[in-house]
């Protein structure tokens, strides 16, 4: 069972986002595993670490505009960091995070946001009309090594975060 052990805020300087994008039809059985599997497979990941920081870790970024969700897989970087052919960049200014901390097994603490935007909310950090579908940017944060390396019952902790 998945539990959010931590809410609060965070300040965050400039930085520029740099990945790939996919759509809701590039999606499997509502999600992206496939597509992270992709990127190891690949070596995306090794292509942007040779650019220099890739920051906090991987990222998984979410929004919608215009109706159209959009999904990005890559690194927050530096700004101005040159994004590789093939890639995209989005340039996002200093500001803040609303972040949560959602603890479980390794494939029990995706697809979480929901519930760490209810428990911002009762926190009084995130706004109750904050929503994806009105251009918020929302992400998950693979940050090691809490979620690479399980604690004493086998669980990892994911950050989920809302840019506010």
């Amino acid at each position: 069972m998945t539990e959010i052990i931590k809410v609060f805020k965070e300040s965050v300087d400039a930085k520029r986002f740099i990945g790939k994008r996919y759509s809701h039809e590039d999606g499997l059985h509502g999600g992206y595993m496939h597509k992270w599997g992709e990127w190891f497979q690949n070596g995306w990941f090794s292509v942007l670490e040779k650019l220099g920081d890739t920051g906090d870790g991987q990222i998984g970024l979410m929004t919608m505009h215009d109706g159209v969700f959009a999904y990005y897989i890559g690194y927050f970087m530096p700004l101005g960091t040159i994004a590789p052919d093939g890639y995209v960049h989005i340039d996002f200014p200093a500001g803040e995070l609303g972040v949560a901390y959602v603890h479980g097994k390794d494939g029990e603490v995706y697809g979480q946001g929901e519930r760490c935007a209810d428990k911002l909310v009762e926190a009084g950090i995130l706004s109750r009309d904050w929503c994806i579908s009105r251009g918020g940017w929302e992400f998950e944060r693979y940050v090691c090594p809490r979620f690479t390396t399980p604690d004493a019952d086998g669980k990892i902790i994911l950050d989920h975060c809302f840019y506010l």
